[in-house]
């Protein structure tokens, strides 16, 4: 059986894709920069809205809304093969390469608090991960973006935070 995917026009879409083997390879600054080259083209081709992210050395989350007809699905079809090519030219790489884990996992967010919950748990996966000690020290995430719109208070995420706390590990990882 295969996996299901939800489609809901205009929601908005919390993702997770991992690197195979969960390998480092997102650690390096031009790795980086060309994947949001990739995610920008992917933009292009199939338009979305960037509400959170976070860019870690084995695995990534995107807090997406898709818009104009297009699908979250279009979106990471579009932007996995793309960016493992672009990836291999840049390398000199001209064998076989398996980049990422074969799936993604989605989350259709439901409400207000689903959707803080996502954004949090983004924020915070730096510190879980022990790659930063404050969410604001990781540059690639959408922390800091968030923190300027008065979305985070002075200090947040210094400690677990108490929603992620109760929350668990419900999320993709």
């Amino acid at each position: 059986m295969g996996i299901r995917r939800y489609y809901v026009p205009n929601s908005i879409i919390f993702i997770t894709q991992v690197v195979h083997n969960r390998a480092r390879l997102l650690s390096d600054p031009d790795t980086l920069e060309l994947l949001r080259s990739i995610l920008h083209q992917a933009k292009e081709r199939y338009p979305f809205l960037m509400l959170g992210y976070v860019f870690l050395p084995d695995h990534l989350h995107l807090l997406i809304q898709p818009t104009e007809g297009a699908t979250f699905s279009q979106i990471m079809h579009s932007f996995k093969p793309n960016f493992t090519k672009g990836y291999k030219r840049s390398r000199g790489i001209t064998d076989s390469l398996r980049m990422w884990q074969p799936r993604f996992w989605d989350h259709v967010i439901r409400d207000e608090i689903d959707l803080e919950r996502h954004l949090d748990y983004i924020h915070y996966n730096p510190v879980k991960h022990g790659w930063a000690k404050r969410p604001e020290d990781w540059v690639q995430s959408s922390f800091l973006a968030w923190k300027e719109r008065g979305a985070y208070p002075d200090r947040w995420g210094w400690d677990v935070p108490e929603a992620l706390e109760r929350w668990g590990e419900k999320v993709g990882e």
